[in-house]
Formats: structure tokens, C-alpha cells, sequence
């Protein structure tokens, strides 16, 4: 006995998959757009790289690595020029303070741009994920229905067979001939001599036994009583 069983698609899974595909394009061009606006606005400010800067040195300022090597810069600068104090540590006639406010104001743009950049990193990677996402899902669920035809499963190694004969290749194979088991054995009626008993029992006598036709033998006839004369008449 076999059981049919019909895999149908999921419904609403290919338009899924199509929203996810299509939020991933939206996202990465996004991402490369606002990459683009803050490097070119970061451009036009004709910033270069100081010359004792750690790294980058004498490069124009235009990414997220050049950006934080200049803000390192001058804060190395306005602490030196404040002889190791914040503009809130100065005194408010202190004429250094306009100068440590400035690099404040720059040192904060600069590190803006430098979290922008991370952010338009990070919705490019998340768009690259769903367009990936989207596509799987629309190739599970693009398959037409499929029908499965497999026999029943029994307890007594029923799931060996069923996976057997499932097999494409197994089922092209003839079979080959089965040889008819044989009648059983009918059982004999004789019934098998009875044991002798092992108990405290006499031994059976091993006298040939007596024929009910041959009459006994008479016993011999007594002596008379009284001596040895012979009897009367």
C-alpha cells in the first residue's frame, strides 16, 4: 500500500523574496550616494594631512582614514598649544581659548564624516544581505508542485525497504526468481512407546505371557491323611 503525497510552493514567499531584493538595491544605492556626497563635500575643503601626523601624512582629505588622521592632528595641536588643557579647563581672557575652540569644531566635523562613511558601509553590507536573502527565497519557492509516491512504513523494517525500493535504479533491475517455500510437515499420528518409570515401582515381569486359550494345568492331588495305607474302596 503506497501514500501520495503533494508538495505544494508556499504562496507569498516569491513576492517576499522580491520585496527583499528590491529593499537591498534601494539600500546599497543609497549607501554609495551619501559615501559620494560626504567625500566630495570633505574634498572641496582642500584639507591635507599634516606633515607629523601619525599616518596619512601630506595626503588629501577625502575618506573615512585620511578624515581621522587630520582630527587626531589637531587635537595633538590644540593640546600642546593649551599646554594640556580642554577649551572648558581655560580661563574665558585666555586668548588660546578662540583657537582650542576652533580645532574643537573641526576635530568634531571631521569625525562626523567619519560616521557617516561607517554608516554608509554598514546599509551597503545590509543591502548585499538582502539582495542574497531574496534570492534564495525566491529559488525555494519558484518550483512547481511536486508529487511523492512512497510505500507505506511499517514497524518491522518497513523504512529500510520503503528507501530500497525508492531507488530509480533499483526498480529498472529485474527481479530475480523466488523459489516457492516448501509444504509444511504434517504430524504423524504414532503415538511413541511409553518410558518406563523411574520411580520405586516393581520392574515389569519378563514371563512370556500366559494365552487366555490354554486352560491351567490341574495341581497335583493331596496325600490322604493318616499315614501310609491305602484307601478304601
Amino acid at each position: 500500500m503506497s501514500s501520495t503525497v503533494t508538495v505544494h510552493p508556499t504562496k507569498g514567499v516569491r513576492g517576499i523574496g522580491m520585496i527583499t531584493v528590491i529593499a537591498g538595491i534601494v539600500m546599497i544605492v543609497l549607501g554609495v550616494g551619501v559615501w559620494v556626497v560626504v567625500s566630495q563635500t570633505l574634498s572641496a575643503e582642500e584639507i591635507t594631512v599634516s606633515e607629523d601626523a601619525n599616518m596619512f601624512a601630506g595626503q588629501h582629505v577625502a575618506g573615512p582614514f585620511t578624515a581621522y588622521a587630520q582630527a587626531e592632528v589637531i587635537d595633538k595641536h590644540a593640546t600642546e598649544m593649551a599646554d594640556g588643557q580642554t577649551y572648558a579647563q581655560l580661563d574665558q581672557d585666555d586668548p588660546v581659548r578662540d583657537s582650542v575652540m576652533d580645532a574643537s569644531f573641526l576635530r568634531a566635523s571631521l569625525f562626523t564624516s567619519v560616521v557617516a562613511f561607517g554608516v554608509c558601509a554598514l546599509v551597503i553590507g545590509l543591502g548585499i544581505v538582502f539582495i542574497l536573502l531574496g534570492s534564495a527565497l525566491r529559488k525555494l519557492a519558484g518550483g512547481p508542485q511536486v508529487v511523492i509516491d512512497s510505500p507505506s512504513l511499517t514497524s518491522e523494517g518497513g523504512l529500510s525497504h520503503a528507501a530500497h525500493r525508492a531507488d530509480p535504479v533499483e526498480l529498472e533491475r529485474p527481479s530475480a526468481p523466488t523459489t516457492p517455500a516448501p509444504p509444511p510437515e504434517r504430524p504423524s499420528t504414532r503415538t511413541a512407546p511409553e518410558a518406563p518409570s523411574t520411580g520405586t515401582s516393581t520392574p515389569p515381569s519378563t514371563s512370556p505371557p500366559v494365552s487366555p486359550s490354554t486352560p491351567p494345568e490341574n495341581p497335583p492331588a493331596a496325600p490322604p491323611a493318616g499315614g501310609g495305607g491305602s484307601p478304601s474302596a
